[in-house]
């Protein structure tokens, strides 16, 4: 007989490190029949996401550690540990790294569907993701909608 839970410990589950983060996949959507992933997100020094929305996902973060700037919808918010950032679909948002300093956060989609554009990004080559009609297709595959570059930053006006 199969468990009927699962169990990941430190450093374990599907993993993608990439040049700016490293994701740990905690709870897939195989894992909880397309309701919701969890994924743990380290961010490195250089972390930066341009502003995009999602139309039929949300994402909550829940940061762990260090400090993230985090921009919803017009607003940007420094998020902490211990911080909850709450993002319904449709509401554009984009994130950057505070302070050249790590952080770490988890998330959860809901529905699931970012492990499957991690698991598919992995597998791209750089000729792949410089195709701009394949990426377009991707993202649109993941309900994911570019918007642009991370706004400008108030603390970023001099």
């Amino acid at each position: 007989m199969s468990k009927r839970y699962a169990k990941l410990g430190p450093g374990e589950g599907p993993n993608y490190d990439w040049e700016n983060d490293h994701t740990f996949v905690k709870v897939s959507g195989q894992d909880t029949d397309g309701a919701y992933t969890l994924m743990e997100d380290n961010l490195k020094a250089s972390f930066a996401l341009g502003l995009h929305r999602h139309d039929t996902h949300a994402e909550t973060f829940y940061f762990l550690e260090g400090e993230v700037d985090f921009y919803v919808d017009g607003d940007w918010h420094r998020c902490g540990q211990g911080t909850t950032m709450h993002v319904p679909p449709g509401v554009p948002h984009a994130c950057r790294i505070a302070v050249d300093t790590p952080a770490k956060m988890l998330m959860i989609f809901q529905p699931s569907g970012f492990d499957g554009f991690l698991a598919e990004l992995a597998k791209m080559t750089e000729a792949d993701f410089a195709d701009e009609a394949k990426m377009a297709k991707v993202n649109a595959r993941y309900d994911i909608v570019p918007m642009g570059p991370v706004p400008a930053h108030p603390d970023d006006e001099v």
